[in-house]
């Protein structure tokens, strides 16, 4: 059996793993989902939370649960978290999976795969060192589809979404190589894998490292948030990639 560390991208929180958690409880799997600080029931943390922050928290958890051969999950903007925790202790990871997400290079922000418009008003909109979550219309035309949720699934999830701390998208990843030859996976949801496996073939800078036999790529077709979408079959990829 495996040990998960689910973690969420921007303005969600543990809460938002419940529906692929089960499942993989069901499995026999451990299952730790995350509420990364300034997040969900730690939104009232004081502090000007950054990446380094972020990533530090992880780490804690897996010395305080004594994790090895963890296989963290990084939706969306976790990347640069899960990444920067990969990189910290590699010794305790067994796979990283990249769910609609992917790995930023050394000396990337979060904010650096944003369009410049989306950097603009995400600026704009920050108050208290936070960034609001925008309007679901604004997401969907900016990349993050809410295609497979019902409406009252994206209401539920609004109502329970936490302003994002700043620092966390701005702030640039550190990394030293030592977790580039872990084993390493691509879950494809918002867009086709066979994109993505055009832009491997181009040298993409993003996307280059993924040619590598260290990489598995999986197609999950539906909007940018399958744990709410597809839960199940979530759940299912997931448990699959992390017993390869």
């Amino acid at each position: 059996m495996s040990t998960f560390v689910l973690v969420p991208g921007f303005w969600l929180g543990a809460w938002a793993w419940d529906e692929v958690a089960a499942p993989l409880r069901a499995a026999g799997h451990r299952v730790f989902p995350v509420s990364l600080p300034g997040l969900a029931e730690r939104a009232g943390e004081s502090g000007d939370f950054g990446l380094e922050d972020h990533i530090a928290d992880l780490a804690d958890l897996l010395v305080r649960e004594d994790l090895w051969e963890v296989v963290p999950v990084a939706h969306s903007g976790a990347c640069a978290a899960v990444g920067g925790l990969a990189d910290r202790m590699p010794e305790r990871i067994r796979r990283v999976v990249y769910l609609d997400s992917g790995p930023l290079l050394d000396g990337s922000a979060v904010c650096d795969l944003w369009q410049p418009d989306y950097r603009q008003t995400a600026d704009a909109s920050v108050a208290d060192g936070r960034l609001p979550m925008p309007s679901w219309e604004y997401l969907s035309a900016h990349g993050a589809a809410a295609e497979g949720m019902d409406e009252a699934t994206l209401a539920r999830v609004r109502s329970l979404a936490t302003p994002h701390p700043a620092r966390v998208y701005r702030d640039a990843l550190r990394l030293t190589g030592a977790g580039a030859a872990l084993p390493q996976a691509l879950v494809s949801c918002s867009f086709p894998l066979s994109q993505v496996r055009e832009l491997i073939a181009a040298g993409h800078p993003y996307f280059a490292a993924m040619a590598g036999s260290n990489w598995e790529l999986r197609e999950l077709p539906t909007g940018h948030w399958p744990m709410f979408s597809r839960p199940a079959d979530t759940a299912a990829v997931l448990a699959e990639l992390a017993a390869l």
